[in-house]
């Protein structure tokens, strides 16, 4: 193995009389290195030590984000008869002022009137509960909710058409939000 030269220099105070650092006192040849500590008296020159303080610092975040960027989830790529699209789920509260307000024949009558002509190649209602904070009061809220969960047409102007389902719902029943999650998907029929 050919020879190698280490320096390395390590900052233990900034303290202008009594900088330390550990040097090289041989060469590496896979059996090692033989290091001594020096104290100098010399005064170091600010800028040199926070230039190294600098570069230690944007190494450990180079180092912090590329495993960040690692972890993140795995992307399961749309393969054989799965198709890239995206799916809309809209979050429809049924309570005003905790009290049940949207019964099951009026939501029935607002999907006919509003969400089957502006998405005739179908959807899927989910039945679920809901849970919010309710800041005003300091408590947790409880409430029927459906789910409406769209697989959007492709090139079509969706995002106009879920707006207008949205206001429609929150004038016809007073509701403060709906809620919208719109998310990649593979998806196959």
């Amino acid at each position: 193995m050919p020879p190698c030269n280490v320096i390395a220099t390590s900052v233990r105070s900034l303290k202008p009389d009594r900088i330390a650092a550990v040097t090289n006192g041989g060469n590496i040849r896979g059996g090692g290195t033989v290091n001594r500590t020096e104290k100098s008296s010399q005064r170091a020159p600010p800028a040199k030590a926070w230039h190294v303080i600098s570069l230690v610092l944007a190494a450990i975040a180079l180092l912090l984000f590329s495993t960040a960027a690692r972890a993140g989830p795995e992307i399961i790529p749309c393969e054989g008869a799965l198709q890239a699209q995206q799916v809309a789920q809209l979050l429809f509260g049924r309570n005003v002022e905790d009290r049940a307000r949207v019964s099951e024949a009026d939501f029935n009558i607002f999907v006919a009137r509003e969400v089957s002509p502006r998405f005739p190649d179908g959807f899927t209602v989910i039945d679920a509960t809901g849970q919010w904070r309710d800041a005003r009061r300091g408590t947790t809220v409880h409430e029927a909710t459906k789910i409406i969960e769209i697989v959007l047409p492709a090139g079509e102007d969706n995002r106009r058409k879920i707006e207008a389902i949205v206001e429609v719902y929150k004038s016809q029943f007073q509701q403060q939000s709906v809620g919208l999650i719109i998310a990649p998907a593979c998806v196959r029929f």
